[in-house]
């Protein structure tokens, strides 16, 4: 067991509240109970930076006793990596402690396999390298890549199938376009969808969708709340596929942050965190520092004469989104 604070249990979190900092939400019709700040594990595989594997540890283990309780992690995140260190970070923690979520069908940059044959070999891969009997969720990564079809048809019944076996509890879909996890809600019965960017300063095209979500008893995970860099003082990455008049944008709200004294990351992990709608936020690091930061600062009500400035500031390019996946499934540049 990691040391520290007790950890509760995602199956009975009657008491969490008193003991940690965030705050706990029902993951759709799941019977979970998961908090509102998830760790994303993607730096586990060095995704954005060289990784000291132990410092990593250390990160998960500080999540998980600050009352951290669901960790999302994929094994396309460095190649394996971040499944293999994840796993060695989990190692004698009680698993009735935490909501385990990875996903299939994504390995590569561009390398998609979204087949029967391919996905539960997948599972059964990532069961090895997590040090465990099961997952509590496992997703379709980056369905927008795939033929929406074949994941309906085949791809989740497979999975379903792994249900049924016991090595998997809950199904999800995964997508940065909120149509493409709209369209497979619709079309078959799942108990999660995940999107990044959606749900920022920058975005709202997720909360949009989630009424409608919830209806069907889906359960709505957020991730990368900075918007994968734009909103931090370190800015976005040379990669990053946002459009120029987006990232001026971000910069601008970068200087007026600093202007008024704070962290532009600490309001929009806020900003994003903290909305009932969604499950979980995901956020990552392999710092054990950040991570005790990002717990207090998800936690932690931010000025909302600032928030409205932000928003000011960011509202000629608000909901401006990138293409990503196959060209029917792509979410057009401008507003989404």
């Amino acid at each position: 067991m990691p040391s520290g604070v007790p950890l509760a249990s995602p199956r009975d979190q009657d008491g969490g509240k008193d003991r940690h900092l965030v705050e706990y939400r029902p993951l759709g019709r799941t019977g979970l109970t998961v908090s509102m700040l998830g760790y994303g594990a993607s730096p586990l595989g060095g995704v954005y930076a060289p990784i000291d594997e132990q410092a990593g540890i250390r990160a998960v283990r500080t999540a998980l006793d600050l009352g951290v309780n669901i960790i999302d992690v994929s094994p396309y995140y460095g190649a394996t990596a971040a499944e293999t260190v994840l796993g060695r970070a989990l190692r004698g923690v009680d698993r009735d402690s935490y909501v385990l979520a990875t996903k299939v069908g994504r390995y590569g940059e561009d390398s998609f396999d979204f087949s029967a044959a391919r996905v539960v070999a997948s599972v059964e891969e990532s069961l090895a390298r997590l040090g465990t009997d099961h997952l509590d969720l496992i997703q379709c990564h980056d369905i927008e890549f795939g033929d929406l079809d074949q994941i309906v048809e085949e791809t989740l019944p497979a999975l379903a199938a792994l249900r049924d076996a016991g090595k998997v509890r809950h199904l999800g879909v995964t997508a940065y376009p909120v149509t493409a996890l709209t369209h497979v809600a619709r079309a078959v019965p799942i108990d999660t969808v995940l999107s990044y960017c959606r749900y920022t300063l920058l975005d709202r095209a997720l909360a949009d969708a989630a009424p409608q979500l919830a209806a069907r008893g889906v359960a709505v995970m957020n991730a990368s709340p900075l918007a994968m860099g734009l909103l931090s003082r370190r800015g976005a990455p040379p990669w990053h596929p946002a459009p120029p008049a987006v990232r001026q944008a971000a910069a601008d709200a970068v200087r007026l942050c600093d202007e008024r004294g704070l962290d532009i990351a600490r309001v929009a992990l806020r900003f994003a965190a903290e909305p009932a709608q969604f499950a979980t936020t995901f956020v990552g690091t392999a710092d054990p520092h950040d991570m005790a930061r990002n717990v207090r600062w998800a936690s932690t009500p931010v000025d909302p004469e600032l928030v409205r400035d932000l928003e000011h500031v960011l509202r000629p390019v608000l909901g401006h989104a990138w293409p990503s996946g196959r060209q029917r499934h792509d979410t057009p540049v401008g507003k989404a």
